[in-house]
Formats: C-alpha cells, structure tokens, sequence
C-alpha cells in the first residue's frame, strides 16, 4: 500500500445518506432541520426568500447557537425574481474603534492545537471579551427584511426563533459532542458555564427515551425585546445598553457607539464567469471569492471528462487550488508563515460557520453565511442578553507590521464564500450555494459548482459525491471514499493525506445548496452534518 494511502482510523461504519427536497413553492436548506422548517413555514405563509432566510437565520441562534446568532457577524446574496445582477448583504466583521494592537501582545510561541498560529497573551484574541468584533448579525438580518422582503411583521419572522428560544437547545447526542468540545474554555465564563455546563459537566442526553431541552439563558427575553423595541434596539435602545454594561464589566472595549454605528452594507455583486455558460456572481473583496475567482480560471481549460471527475480532473483541482492558496497569501495578505513585517498576514484555518440557502416559488434565490467565528465564537454568553459573542479579533494576524493587522475599526480578511449562479443567456439552471468549514469553505463550493454545472449531476449526487480539500499551498485531503487511482493521482500531484468525511474530526467542509430549472427547485444539505436538511416548502 502507497504510503500516502494509509486507511485513516474509522470513527463510523456506515453509509448515511441526506434526503433531497423538491418542488415548486421553494425550499430551505440550512445546517439545521428545525431552523430549514421554520423558513419553510414562512414560504408556505406567503413570505418570500428574504423573508424565510431571515426566519430561519434567527431560529439557528436558537437550535445550532455555536455556529452563529446575534453576536455574529456574516454575508449575504440575493436575487430577485426575474433580476440579472445579485446584491450583496454586507454584515462582515469590523473591529471596535477602540482596539488597540498593543492590547494583543505575543508569547513568542506558536500554537499548534487546531492550526499554526503566533500565541497572544492570554489567548486574548481567541476568546474573552477582547475577542468580540462588532456583533453585525442582526443588523444584516435586518437590511435583509427591509430591502427584499415582503413587508411581513418582524414579530412574525421571529416568531419560530422566539419559540425555539422558549424551548430550549436539544440536548441530544450532538449537543453533546459540540460543547464538551469547548468545555474547557466555556467553563472560565460564568454565564456561559451556567448555561453550557450544567454541574460544570457538558450535558447529556438520557440513556433511553426522548433528550430534553437546555435553557438559553436570557436570549428568548431577548427575541421579545427585538419584537417589541424593533430590530434597531440591539444597537441603539435598551438591549444596545445591556450589552455594552456586559462587555465593559468583562473589560471588553465594544461599546455603545461601535452599536449605534453598525450598519449593513447594501453593494452590487461581483460576477465571476464560469466558463462561457454561467456567471458567479459572489459577496467579493475579503472574501474567498477572490480566489475562487483564481480557481475557476485555472480550471476554464481542465477537460471535463465523462461521466464525472476522473483522476486528472482532481489532481488538475489540487494543483490549481495549492496555487491558488499560495497567491492568495502573498497577494491578499493571508499567509501560513512569514516573519513579522514580512507583508504577509495569517488566517485562521479552523473555524465554525453555518449557511443556509433559499429559492421560492417566484424564483428568488437567497444565499447566507453567518458566523461565530470560532465554534462558541468567543465563548462569552453576555449576561443581560444571553447573547453569545463571537471571537471575530482571531480573523485578525497578531503579528505587528502583518497585512492583516489587529487595529481599529478595520475589516480583515474571512473565508466566507456564498455565491450565486445564472446562466448567462437566461436559459439553465439557477443556483444558491455555500459552506460552512473555514478555509475548507472554498474547495467544497467549487467542487459543489463543478458537479452540479460542469458534470451535470443531479442534487443528490453532487451532495454526496467524495471531494478533496485543499486548505493551503502545502497540501491536498482526500475522502477515503475516492478511488484508488485518485488517490495516486493526487500524491503525484503533492502531498496527500487520505481522510475520512465524517461528524468529528470534521476534515470537509460542509455545504449546501438549491438548484432551480424550469420552475422546479431542489435542494441538499451536506451528508455528514447531522442535523442539516433541505425542506420544501407546503
């Protein structure tokens, strides 16, 4: 045996597989189900894609809190029905206007524990009040409803998180998994120890019978506030108040004003061509659509062979995006290494988005990736709030003199990649897509596009199919799946490390889509995320 080919240790022994959703009065695809369902109620209401993904984007601070809520930050596309060009939702991270880089000084070691990363004191910039960026989330939910949505009462958008809220998180098997993973951070933060660490032990679900519900401290107190006080209250009335007496008893620097100043940011947005059929069209600047533009282009002359990717079209994909990745450090300013003031910059490679993606039954297509950052994000639930923030300073490099400083009220670079596809003679199909997964984001919604445009594969099998990741110019991760002459190709091509797609260690990003043709839409969600479903609507 190769050996770039050693069977990696198997934490599962069986075949899963994701049901596909179809049907003509729209869908809802997000990492959750209860979430995708309440989305889907609204279409079934008469809302529109805007709406729902409004819906459903507040009930995931509800059933999935660690990967997103009102303390993230995020981006998103939309189309309206009939319309040629998508709009950009900008909610991206921006760092208070009191951050000062001094605040963030470095040990000199490294840390090694999820990636290679210069240590600050304290870990600062991971977790704890220093590492909150403006809380946008809300803010872009809002631009959301006002711009494209069907003037629905916020009241009844929020209606199903409000619920959920009530409820509580399910205390099932994940629940477990996903906190006992940041149990020991969590359990420095009174509130979030409270909350997440019941008896200062993750929950877990009983040993027979149904799980039961976990309280979320203060954040359905919260939905009711944003129902009655308006959705501007999280940044300029009462709640704006309570979050900022948190975050300054916790010596946190986020405050009032930085609230009252945050804005979503409404722009064209830009189009990649794919090949000489479709345009992407993508949320651009500190992005990863940069460099999925640089991917697309290096893979324009690939050939495409039939019926779908063969050993050179992946070892072709793996040279093209190492590449990719390694322009994408020295000219963007995200780097894997690199001295102080080299010009370079680092980017953290492990982080824990959700997305979600919508169509309804007039065609609007609605594409949404938000985030915490880091799973728990910054692992502070503000008390007053029940908010849990996100740790958006780790986006930022430690390193003084890098091109993607710690400094004030400054955006850095992310990897969130939501896009949007249109053909470019308005004949064939439409489609949302995105990932959650970190730098693992971009290999994911290219390969997705690649299947579903280029192979023409039908949902579920572009939802299933093995992929590679390729995170960084030093390497490829190939799905144990993929045969053994892909496999050879790829450790020709560089460095292989063959991994299994599975719930933990999580080794691929995890995407989603919608694809509608013709009035019929369907949708997938990622085979390997346990509580995501596409949901139709009806």
């Amino acid at each position: 045996m190769p050996a770039h080919d050693s069977t990696p240790y198997r934490t599962q022994n069986w075949t899963v597989t994701k049901p596909v959703a179809s049907g003509r009065d729209g869908i809802v695809v997000a990492q959750n189900r209860e979430a995708a369902e309440a989305g889907a109620a609204i279409l079934a209401a008469g809302g529109n894609a805007a709406d729902a993904a409004f819906a459903t984007a507040f009930a995931l601070a509800a059933v999935e809190p660690w990967n997103s809520g009102l303390g993230g930050i995020g981006f998103a596309l939309v189309l309206p029905a009939g319309a040629t060009r998508a709009t950009v939702v900008d909610f991206g991270p921006v760092s208070s206007r009191n951050t000062r880089a001094a605040d963030y000084p470095l040990t000199g070691r490294e840390k090694r524990d999820l990636f290679t990363w210069p240590e600050v004191e304290g870990d600062r910039n991971v977790h704890g009040p220093l590492s909150f960026c403006i809380p946008s989330a809300v803010a872009g939910y809002a631009a959301l409803h006002e711009a494209f949505g069907t003037g629905r009462p916020v009241a009844d958008l929020l209606a199903p998180a409000l619920a959920l809220a009530r409820r509580g998180l399910a205390q099932d098997w994940y629940t477990t998994l996903k906190i006992a993973s940041s149990a020991s951070v969590l359990r420095l933060y009174e509130e979030s120890a409270r909350i997440y660490l019941p008896g200062g032990l993750p929950p877990v679900p009983p040993y027979q019978g149904t799980p039961g519900f976990l309280p979320l401290g203060r954040l359905a107190e919260t939905l009711e506030r944003l129902v009655d006080g308006g959705l501007r209250d999280f940044y300029e009335g009462g709640i704006a108040r309570d979050l900022a007496t948190d975050i300054a008893a916790l010596g946190g620097i986020v405050d009032r004003e930085d609230l009252a100043r945050c804005r979503a940011v409404l722009r064209d947005a830009p189009t990649i061509a794919w090949r000489d059929d479709h345009l992407v069209h993508t949320a651009g600047g500190l992005t990863a659509a940069p460099t999925l533009a640089d991917v697309v282009a290096g893979m324009a002359d690939v050939a495409l062979p039939r019926p779908g990717p063969d050993a050179a079209w992946f070892s072709a994909l793996s040279t093209v995006m190492r590449d990719a990745y390694a322009r994408r450090l020295a000219g963007l300013g995200a780097a894997g290494s690199g001295a102080a003031g080299s010009g370079t910059a680092l980017e953290p490679g492990d982080t824990c988005t959700t997305h979600l993606t919508v169509v309804d039954r007039d065609g609007m297509l609605v594409s949404v990736t938000t985030t915490l950052l880091s799973s728990m994000g910054s692992r502070v639930v503000l008390p007053k709030t029940g908010v849990l923030m996100n740790n958006g300073v780790m986006w930022f490099d430690p390193r003084p003199g890098s091109a993607n400083p710690i400094a004030a009220g400054a955006r850095p670079l992310c990897n969130m990649c939501p896009v949007i596809v249109t053909p470019r003679t308005g004949e064939g199909p439409r489609l949302a897509a995105g990932a959650s997964g970190g730098r693992r984001i971009l290999a994911s919604v290219y390969q997705t596009l690649a299947f579903l445009l280029d192979f023409g594969m039908e949902a579920g099998a572009a939802a299933h199919s093995p992929r590679i990741d390729v995170s960084g110019p030093e390497g490829t991760s190939a799905d144990a799946r993929l045969p053994q002459e892909v496999r050879d190709a790829l450790a020709a091509a560089g460095p292989l490390t063959v991994v299994e797609h599975g719930v933990l260690p999580i080794n691929f990003a995890c995407p989603n889509f919608v694809r509608l043709e013709s009035g019929e839409a369907t949708g997938c969600s990622d085979v390997a995320s346990p509580w995501s479903a596409a949901v139709a609507a009806g």
